[in-house]
């Protein structure tokens, strides 16, 4: 009985172990390592980040990011920031073709 239940408490490690491994791996598959930033977008980031911090935190929040003026948010797109947006277009083909 007692070499039952080390082989069932063996088989349960060793598989959980196996499941935490893949989790990991596909996790770190689907990460794309960011390209380092120039001293001009760091630069642009600090003055931005300066001039519409409300609470002083260091970190823009949504309200604030909301305030940033269309001005700064060109230099921010014309610097390299504001890539693509995760989802894409709403509706899509489906959408065009339900309209005609």
């Amino acid at each position: 009985m007692k070499k039952l239940i080390i082989l069932l408490t063996a088989c349960a490690i060793g598989l959980g172990y196996a499941f935490a491994a893949e989790k990991k791996e596909k996790a770190e598959k689907g990460k794309k390592e960011r390209p380092a930033l120039t001293e001009e977008q760091k630069t642009l980031l600090k003055e931005i980040r300066e001039k519409y911090d409300a609470n002083k935190d260091k970190k823009l929040d949504k309200e604030e990011r909301a305030k940033i003026s269309n001005e700064d948010k060109k230099r921010m797109k014309d610097a390299g920031f504001g890539g693509k947006k995760k989802g894409g277009k709403k509706g899509g083909k489906k959408k065009k073709e339900a309209e005609k």
